[in-house]
């Protein structure tokens, strides 16, 4: 069983019913832990996702990515609207990201459902105040 980003939000979208039709949006968390000498390598990566999610601006997904307090834990949390996983899965730059994520983790990533109660400007369009 392959433990990458990809098949944690391919398990993930199945358990949120995308599997038996449901049009409902697919809202997962990751979370995974890397190895100490390969954090700023992993946030190069992700950062490269956002480049691209920036350039190309695909509809029907909201994603955000948060490094924890420790410096080495990450939380990727995506809300897709139009077949979970499938935006992600197409980029170029998410392949790469997720392609060799096991060889730069100390924890393998862990797909937990949620289900979206709420939300209010999240990410770059949140006010700090």
């Amino acid at each position: 069983m392959s433990y990458g980003v990809e098949a944690c939000l391919t398990q993930a979208v199945h358990q949120n019913g995308a599997a038996t039709g449901a049009k409902n949006m697919g809202s997962s968390m990751i979370r995974y832990k890397v190895r100490p000498d390969r954090v700023q390598e992993n946030v190069a990566l992700v950062q490269a996702v956002y480049a691209q999610l920036d350039r190309e601006r695909p509809d029907g997904i909201h994603y955000v990515t948060f490094r924890l307090p420790d410096g080495v834990s990450f939380m990727h949390i995506v809300i897709d609207s139009d077949e979970p996983g499938r935006i992600l899965g197409e980029l170029a730059a998410f392949k790469a990201f997720a392609g060799d994520i096991e060889s730069r983790c100390d924890e393998p990533p862990v797909a937990t459902d949620l289900t979206l109660v709420g939300s209010f400007a999240i990410g770059s369009e949140a006010r700090i105040r």
